[in-house]
C-alpha cells in the first residue's frame, strides 16, 4: 500500500492531493458564456493565464477579452474537445509539460460535480490539482443524472489506463459491426440512428 501510494501509480494522485501551491491557470469549460465572462474576469483579477476548452465561437470571445481588458497572450482558445471528458484529456499533458500543478476550473453549478469527479481522475493522474468554482445556473439548470456521471468517470479512468475514450472506441466498434453486417440488416428500426430523421 505504501509503495502504491509513495511511488506506485497513485503517487501523482498523493501529489495533487497534497499540493499546496496558489493557482496557476484558470480552465474554463465551455458551454455557456456565463462561465467565460467569469473566467476572463478570474484572470484579470488574479493575474493568471485562461484556457477556454470549448467554448463560444472564436470571434465573441476575442471580443470579451478584448472588453475586459486582458492581453490576448494571456488567454488560449481551444476547440479539441467534444465533451467533458475531452475538455481534459486535450489539455493534461501540455499542462503538466508547463509545469502547471495548480487549476481553477470553472464551469455551471449543474456540471460541477461531473466534470472535478473527471478531471480529478484525468488531471489527478497528472498530478495537477483542481478546485470548482460554480457559476449560477438559476433556473437553467439542468440535473445531471448519476448514470452519466459514472460513465464518464470510468471513461476517465479507462483513458488514464490505455490513453482511449472508450466513447470513441465503442463508436468505431459500432459502425464497423453496421459496415459488415450491412448496417440496416442489423436494425429493425434504422431511421432512428440517422442525424436527419430527427
Amino acid at each position: 500500500m505504501f509503495w502504491l501510494i509513495a511511488a506506485g501509480p497513485l503517487r501523482p494522485y498523493r501529489q495533487a492531493l497534497t499540493n499546496g501551491k496558489p493557482p496557476q491557470l484558470i480552465l474554463v469549460l465551455g458551454g455557456d458564456v456565463d462561465r467565460e465572462h467569469l473566467g476572463i474576469r478570474l484572470a484579470r483579477d488574479l493575474n493568471l493565464p485562461l484556457v477556454v476548452s470549448g467554448g463560444s465561437n472564436l470571434e465573441y470571445a476575442q471580443w470579451l477579452v478584448r472588453e475586459v481588458g486582458i492581453p490576448p497572450s494571456q488567454v488560449q482558445l481551444d476547440y479539441r474537445a467534444k465533451d467533458t471528458l475531452g475538455n481534459f484529456t486535450s489539455l493534461v499533458d501540455e499542462l503538466r509539460l508547463k509545469g502547471i500543478q495548480h487549476v481553477l476550473l470553472v464551469t455551471s453549478e449543474d456540471h460541477l460535480p461531473r466534470s472535478m469527479a473527471v478531471g480529478h481522475v484525468v488531471a489527478g493522474s497528472r498530478g495537477i490539482r483542481l478546485t470548482g468554482i460554480s457559476v449560477s445556473c438559476a433556473n437553467q439548470c439542468r440535473e445531471e443524472g448519476l448514470r452519466k456521471r459514472i460513465s464518464d468517470w470510468v471513461r476517465a479512468w479507462a483513458w488514464v489506463a490505455t490513453g482511449r475514450d472508450l466513447k470513441d472506441w465503442a463508436q468505431r466498434r459500432w459502425s464497423e459491426a453496421l459496415s459488415a453486417g450491412g448496417g440496416d440488416a442489423l436494425l429493425p428500426n434504422s431511421k432512428a440512428l440517422d442525424p436527419a430523421a430527427h
